[in-house]
């Protein structure tokens, strides 16, 4: 998979522009604030019908305009075309696939699998578990086809639950216990599944560009998993009502990386740690390409923020090996390093908002 033609219109600066990437890697350089960091934010929302660099999609939308859209021929592998197509105004959502309207947000995911590096990466290991759960079921949504309905019954099992605890009226909790305990162990089998497959990946990866000996991954299911889900639900119904939540279950999942049996985020370098959350995201793309045979795209914003000059080469010579599109920014053209090795790329330079090839 990758994106033949690229069409931005009305994204922060950038007003109305189209490109044609390399199928291989895309370097983009300007000066702060010219729409480098822009062109790479359009691309995730194509991807993912959101933003990363704002909640709300009505600061992304170019002043002098009403709407954005966001386009691109997606090339996929043995199969042709696919045309899609994304337009916000920050109240309502078009999609478009193959000119055709969609309602679903997991189409365009489907569509175009993105991973994004960029400088706040590292709090993947370094925040709360919410963000690393989202990481995790991104990466079984792109695993295992029936996740999102599965997750979306769980989901509405949990708040049917909440709001019976909220209320205080119990008739019906018994049903929701039950599907919740179905639902759940589903979604908590599809993570254990996922995990045992993406850490020989991901050790990998990381040994690559880091010697540390001892890497674990390990599942936090979000209950004790000495007990059934079932019984942690009884047992925790008085705290629940008075709280007014669920407090056990697979929403308060998480995942650990443990170096040398200690939590990574307490242990290593933050040098260290970027290169761990960089190798986990590379290691989510190379697993979806060996598992399915289809490749993602992996969007690295200011480069050079990320990583130092030794870590740079390392990293560029493994995505030409990796054999899927990227983008790539950096404030100037010598922060890409030596490209002489690397034989499939486009260069682009950006300006007040006008993107231009070299």
């Amino acid at each position: 998979m990758s994106v033949s033609k690229l069409d931005v219109y009305g994204v922060r600066n950038i007003q109305k522009e189209s490109i044609n990437p390399s199928p291989g890697i895309n370097f983009i350089f300007g000066e702060n604030a010219s729409g480098k960091s822009t062109l790479i934010e359009a691309i995730f929302i194509l991807g993912r019908a959101k933003s990363f660099r704002s909640s709300a999609i009505r600061p992304v939308i170019n002043v002098d305009q009403n709407h954005l859209v966001v386009s691109a021929q997606i090339l996929q592998i043995n199969s042709g075309h696919l045309h899609i197509g994304i337009q916000l105004d920050g109240k309502n959502i078009e999609i478009r696939i193959n000119h055709q309207p969609s309602q679903k947000r997991s189409d365009l995911a489907y569509a175009l699998p993105l991973q994004l590096i960029h400088p706040k990466s590292y709090e993947l290991l370094d925040a709360g578990s919410q963000v690393r759960r989202e990481f995790l079921d991104w990466g079984v949504f792109n695993d295992q086809q029936n996740f999102l309905s599965v997750w979306r019954k769980f989901k509405k099992a949990l708040s049917q639950r909440n709001a019976l605890l909220k209320t205080r009226q119990l008739e019906q909790i018994k049903v929701w216990n039950n599907e919740l305990v179905y639902y759940g162990t589903i979604v908590d089998s599809y993570r254990q599944q996922y995990l045992q497959k993406f850490k020989p990946v991901f050790i990998e990866i990381i040994g690559k560009f880091l010697s540390l000996d001892e890497i674990d991954l390990k599942l936090v299911s979000g209950w004790d998993q000495s007990k059934e889900l079932s019984r942690v639900l009884i047992e925790d119904q008085d705290k629940d009502l008075r709280y007014g939540f669920t407090h056990s279950g697979p929403h308060r999942g998480d995942f650990q990386l443990l170096v040398n049996n200690r939590l990574a985020k307490d242990f290593v370098s933050r040098g260290q740690l970027k290169l761990l959350v960089m190798s986990l995201k590379l290691a989510q793309v190379q697993l979806l390409a060996n598992e399915q045979s289809r490749t993602g795209c992996i969007l690295i914003d200011d480069f050079a923020a990320e990583l130092d000059v030794v870590n740079r080469a390392k990293l560029l010579r493994y995505l030409s090996e990796m054999a899927c599109q990227v983008f790539i920014t950096a404030t100037e053209e010598n922060d890409f390093g030596d490209l002489s090795q690397i034989e499939n790329y486009k260069m682009f330079h950006v300006e007040q908002g006008i993107i231009k090839p070299v």
